[in-house]
C-alpha cells in the first residue's frame, strides 16, 4: 500500500532564531558580523545558525524588495479562479510558472485558488486572463485590480 512517513517536524525556533529573522527583514544585506553582533553571537555560531535555518526552509533566499510601479508594472491583479475537481495542482503549478505571478493560493469558498500578480497595462492583463481562460481545467475567473497598496510586504515576525 505505500504508508509514507510524515517529515519530522522542525525544531522549533527560539528568541535568537527569531531575533536573527527578524533583522534579516530589516536588513538582509547586512554582514555577518554585523548581524553576528546586533544578535549577540559570534560570527561562526551566527554563520551555522543561518545555514540550519536555511536547511529547515525556514530561510528560504534573500532578494530585494523592489518598486513595482518603477519597474513598468502599474497593474496588481487579484484573480480568482474555478477548477474542474482533481486539477487544481496541476493548474496551479502552472501558473505558477508565468513570470509576473507573485503568489498562488488555495482558497475556500467558491473559488479554489487565487493569484496575484503585476502586469504592465491593460493589455497585458488582458492577454494574461485570455491565456488562462483558454486552459481545459479552467472554469470560471474573476479578477480585481488594485488601486492603491498602503502595505505590500508584510514581516512575519
Amino acid at each position: 500500500m505505500g504508508f509514507k512517513p510524515e517529515k519530522s517536524p522542525m525544531k522549533e525556533l527560539d528568541a535568537v532564531d527569531l531575533q536573527i529573522i527578524r533583522a534579516l527583514e530589516v536588513d538582509s544585506r547586512v554582514s555577518l558580523r554585523k548581524l553576528a553582533r546586533r544578535v549577540g553571537l559570534t560570527p561562526n555560531i551566527l554563520h551555522n545558525r543561518l545555514r540550519s535555518l536555511e536547511r529547515e526552509g525556514v530561510i528560504l533566499g534573500y532578494v530585494p524588495i523592489v518598486d513595482s510601479t518603477k519597474m513598468g508594472y502599474a497593474i496588481t491583479a487579484i484573480i480568482m479562479i474555478q477548477v474542474e475537481g482533481g486539477h487544481m495542482l496541476e493548474v496551479e503549478n502552472e501558473i505558477a510558472k508565468e513570470s509576473n505571478v507573485l503568489s498562488v493560493y488555495d482558497i475556500t469558498g467558491e473559488y479554489d485558488a487565487v493569484v496575484f500578480a503585476k502586469f504592465r497595462d491593460n493589455s497585458s492583463l488582458s492577454s494574461f486572463l485570455k491565456k488562462l481562460l483558454a486552459e481545459r481545467f479552467i472554469k470560471r475567473t474573476t479578477t480585481q485590480v488594485a488601486f492603491d497598496a498602503p502595505k505590500e510586504f508584510s514581516k512575519i515576525i
